[in-house]
């Protein structure tokens, strides 16, 4: 089962890079000089995009543990 720690090793790394990438995005709408609906909106899109990166990296770190338990 080291095949699945690796792709669980993947994964998990996607989801830091996604989580990145949501940092990146609010500090460059943070420097955009929204309005505070526009604003709004912006930081919503983005919340909404860390919580699925969040969820990729649980994922891939729970396929990590699966397979150190199996192997």
């Amino acid at each position: 089962m080291e095949w699945l720690i690796w792709i669980g090793a993947a994964v998990s790394l996607g989801g830091i890079a996604g989580l990145l990438r949501c940092i990146q995005l609010a500090l460059r709408a943070r420097k955009s000089g929204l309005d505070s609906a526009a604003m709004r909106a912006r930081l919503q899109q983005i919340v909404t995009f860390n919580l699925a990166a969040l969820g990729v990296s649980a994922l891939g770190l729970m396929m990590v543990l699966m397979g150190i338990i199996l192997n």
